[in-house]
């Protein structure tokens, strides 16, 4: 408890300028503006192959041992760092049908989480991950409204209040294995390896299937770029995936 106290009055007695003191002597954070590395990891969806059978959201839950793994999410939040969104979309010939994208931290290339974090808990790998340290945070959620996606969740029912979102699978990717979502996909809808090659093949595969595809890798651009990206059959905006300049946050 007596660490639970000491945490809050911080919060509340010193405030945000103590806080910013502390990340200059205590801990420099990673500047989301370093270079990230030619062959950083990234995973390329393809919505026009997502059945919506909720596999790589269910193995996310395992992976990341949270509560009622059985369980399929419907939201990003503190137990669920993945969940797979039902869109409801109308075709041009005016026919209304539901389809499925998978959403989680897109891992951006310059992320403004961790730019925002003035105790450097959110840290830019130069492999791609933004990974989070529990141990760092203070729950200021300056990273919720500094994210263009609205990735990380506050755990309110928390008292030491966490934030929680998905960590790239850092420690499969550490031995050698892909993320849990996308081992889990029976459909072929995600694919894991080097960013910049699986633009290469994004771009192969709008060129060699007329009609397919949108003409547009989203993710590639959007916010200075993320490690996520998408193929989509029908414009991103219906997917609820916003509208982002090729800006990356400052």
């Amino acid at each position: 408890m007596s660490e639970v106290i000491s945490r809050r009055s911080f919060l509340m007695g010193v405030g945000v300028g103590a806080a910013s003191a502390l990340a200059a002597t205590a801990v420099e954070p990673v500047r989301a503006s370093e270079p990230v590395a030619a062959d950083s990891w990234g995973v390329l969806v393809d919505l026009t192959r997502c059945n919506g059978c909720d596999s790589c959201a269910l193995a996310c839950k395992e992976a990341n041992q949270r509560p009622e793994p059985d369980t399929v999410p419907v939201s990003l939040n503190s137990d669920a760092y993945s969940f797979v969104d039902r869109r409801q979309v109308v075709s041009d010939a005016g026919i209304e049908q539901q389809m499925p994208i998978k959403r989680q931290c897109m891992h951006c290339l310059h992320p403004a989480c961790v730019s925002a974090c003035t105790v450097g808990a959110l840290t830019k790998s130069a492999d791609g991950p933004v990974v989070y340290n529990d141990k760092k945070c203070i729950g200021c959620r300056y990273c919720q409204y500094a994210c263009p996606f609205g990735v990380p969740t506050y755990d309110w029912e928390n008292p030491l209040g966490l934030i929680h979102k998905c960590q790239f699978c850092i420690s499969r990717l550490e031995e050698g294995q892909q993320p849990a979502c996308v081992a889990s996909c029976p459909t072929g809808a995600l694919r894991f390896g080097r960013r910049d090659n699986l633009l290469a093949q994004a771009h192969a595969q709008i060129d060699t299937n007329a009609g397919r595809y949108i003409e547009q890798v989203y993710g590639e651009a959007e916010a200075g770029g993320t490690s996520i990206l998408y193929l989509s059959g029908v414009p991103f905006a219906a997917m609820g995936l916003p509208t982002l300049g090729s800006q990356a946050p400052s």
